[in-house]
């Protein structure tokens, strides 16, 4: 097994410049997964709409409009204060170096504090624009991404499973937004992108173990071996499949998303299944790591389309 490099003292890098510039403070906030996360909670509004769990109509336009904020807000927040937290780890992985942190563009208090802000603003956005239950399960999934997940990836790799609850959130934020209840649709929508997670990020680990032990954070393939990480990789999947079908019998899609999500699925699965032949390394692992997107996208449009 290979051991994780420790960084116990935080160096900080020399600030190199005194401004802050806009594109850094964008970067503070991750923009592409926060653009995933708002998206997959309109998708959690629109199914909401659509199943007649709000009044026999969609959710109102002031109730999109706060939710998705709010969303932005709370994602946008918990981003930086991850950036804060590991900004010496973030030193030592090549994808992450260059990041505002660890460049030394930023000094470490402005983004703490833009952290801080974003995710206290959210609450009354999310409270009064949508509805109270909606804000304590945002607030959640922050504390949860930040005090938790964020720390726990230094010690250990289930720290993937506790990161994969904030990330799975979104879709149901949507649905408690529309319908201001947690429902069997609504927990399903969670499991299906909990379960979509865990896969997709231990094939990340896989072609990226070395920077990841560098850097001093726990990933499974450094644990339990690729082998191990790779069989794990399929078991999900399944699950994942399993869970994916769930939305027909509770009257969230019909059988043309039925027939989709199948196949899909199949795909999927088969392709992680390819992985336990020899000689596929870290090449198998990009290509499941993409079509592991691809395939969320895919279905998060057959389940929107309902064929």
């Amino acid at each position: 097994m290979q051991k994780p490099a420790a960084h116990a003292i935080i160096q900080e890098p020399r600030v190199r410049r005194t401004e802050v510039s806009f594109r850094d403070v964008i970067a503070l906030a991750k923009p592409r997964i926060t653009l995933m996360n708002v998206i997959t909670a309109a998708g959690g509004l629109f199914l909401a709409g659509r199943a007649g769990r709000v009044d026999g109509a969609g959710p109102s336009a002031t109730t999109v409009l706060a939710t998705l904020i709010g969303l932005a807000l709370v994602v946008a927040g918990a981003n930086a204060l991850n950036m804060y937290i590991e900004r010496d780890s973030d030193r030592h992985m090549a994808r992450t170096r260059n990041r505002p942190l660890p460049s030394g563009r930023m000094a470490p208090r402005f983004a703490l504090w833009f952290g801080v802000a974003m995710s206290a603003l959210s609450v009354p956005v999310l409270a009064i624009g949508a509805n109270p239950l909606t804000a304590l399960l945002a607030v959640i999934a922050n504390l949860l991404y930040v005090l938790a997940y964020t720390p726990l990836k230094r010690h250990s790799h289930f720290a993937l499973h506790v990161g994969a609850v904030p990330g799975a959130i979104p879709p149901l934020l949507g649905w408690t937004a529309g319908t201001a209840s947690i429902d069997a649709a609504g927990v399903v929508l969670f499991a299906v992108m909990f379960l979509w997670q865990i896969p997709h990020f231990i094939a990340i680990a896989l072609f990226r173990k070395a920077d990841y032990a560098r850097a001093g954070l726990v990933v499974t393939p450094n644990v339990t071996g690729e082998l191990a990480s790779r069989h794990t990789i399929i078991r999900w999947i399944f699950a994942l499949v399993a869970a994916s079908l769930l939305v027909v019998p509770l009257g969230l899609a019909g059988r043309g998303y039925l027939v989709i999500a199948t196949i899909l699925g199949a795909v999927f699965f088969t392709w992680g299944c390819y992985g336990l032949r020899a000689g596929t390394g870290d090449k198998w692992a990009k290509s499941l790591f993409k079509f592991s997107m691809l395939y969320l996208v895919l279905l998060f449009a057959a389940l929107a389309v309902n064929p």
